[in-house]
């Protein structure tokens, strides 16, 4: 299973870019709702646009797009429906303390309390149980040039101590979809429930509704990230292939199959400037790229051209979704 970065919710909020203007996150969804959300972060400059046909962006945007939604779908069936039946009776039951009906809490959390049970008999081992999924897209628009100028600018901020101008400007140089999906934690949340209705039997109504608050703010929230750059990488040497393996290519065959590696190659320029993998590490991916060149010019053509290539790319995918070294969660899934 891939690992991801975990954090408590609730998160903090998105701070303001500097240099470089950011998309603002969008709010989390339902389960039931969730679809795949997609801005655009523009330079401020408009002199480090890079053209479409350069970067290869709108040659694979339907693919990407469909990635997006393939991600969506594949953590959205692991929701479990009993979790989140068990927070929607928590919700339940603080509202019901709000207008101080006793009786109707207790019941919200006999209901709440019998879901979470549900989930575990049916998986003990489970420990975060999926409610929610969110995800978000955020695509930079800026040249490799202009990414490198605020990289520059950040490290000229923290040496003059200036760590949130430098802060502010780092947070923005992303090309990403990232999967989040909250969790109960299995472990803690189910006893620290079962604990608030002995302070609602005692008459303790706003020390049972911090409880619930405080046992709802132990949800959590497990994000798995996905660099685009490396995603377009992969999606415009596969089309490359197709093209490299034909026999008697045309001349126009010719000319996109090198405009298809030169695209591959210029996002991976993209994703090495984000920081995404580590920088020794690409020189191999732009020697095997060039490697293709020389054996596809002048109509060469044949099969393994790409394996080496593929093979890395897939390891650098890996490499990004547990970048933070967060402990394999053991999500299982429940009905």
């Amino acid at each position: 299973m891939k690992k991801a970065k975990i954090r408590l919710l609730p998160l903090v909020a998105a701070l303001a870019l500097s240099g470089v203007s950011a998309q603002q996150p969008v709010a989390a969804e339902t389960a039931a709702s969730a679809q795949p959300a997609a801005r655009s972060a523009a330079p401020a400059r408009s002199a480090g646009a890079v053209a479409t046909r350069q970067n290869g962006n709108d040659a694979v945007k339907s693919s990407v797009e469909a990635r997006a939604s393939q991600a969506a779908e594949k953590s959205r069936a692991t929701v479990i429906k009993d979790a989140v039946a068990a927070l929607t009776e928590i919700n339940k039951a603080l509202a019901a303390l709000d207008e101080n009906k006793k009786q109707e809490a207790l019941d919200a959390l006999a209901a709440a309390t019998g879901k979470l049970e549900l989930v575990v008999s049916r998986d003990p081992a489970l420990a975060l149980a999926p409610v929610a999924v969110h995800v978000l897209t955020t695509d930079l628009v800026a040249s490799v040039d202009t990414i490198k100028d605020a990289t520059e600018r950040a490290r000229d901020f923290l040496s003059d101590g200036e760590v949130q101008k430098a802060r502010a400007v780092l947070a923005n140089l992303a090309s990403e979809m990232v999967v989040s999906v909250t969790n109960i934690p299995l472990g803690t949340f189910p006893d620290a429930i079962k604990a608030v209705s002995p302070l609602i039997d005692a008459g303790k109504i706003d020390e049972a509704k911090a409880a619930l608050v405080a046992a709802l703010n132990t949800l959590v929230q497990v994000d798995t990230v996905i660099a685009l750059p490396v995603v377009r990488a992969e999606l415009l040497l596969a089309e490359a292939e197709t093209l490299a393996e034909k026999e008697g290519r045309s001349d126009r065959e010719d000319e996109a199959l090198a405009l298809l590696l030169s695209q591959a190659k210029y996002q991976l320029k993209l994703a090495e400037a984000l920081g995404y993998g580590k920088k020794p590490d690409y020189r191999e991916y732009y020697r095997l790229i060039d490697a293709i060149k020389d054996k596809t010019r002048l109509g060469g053509f044949g099969k393994g051209f790409f394996d080496k290539i593929k093979a890395k790319l897939k390891a650098l995918k890996e490499d990004n979704s547990k970048a933070s070294g967060s402990p394999d969660t053991g999500n299982g899934q429940g009905g």
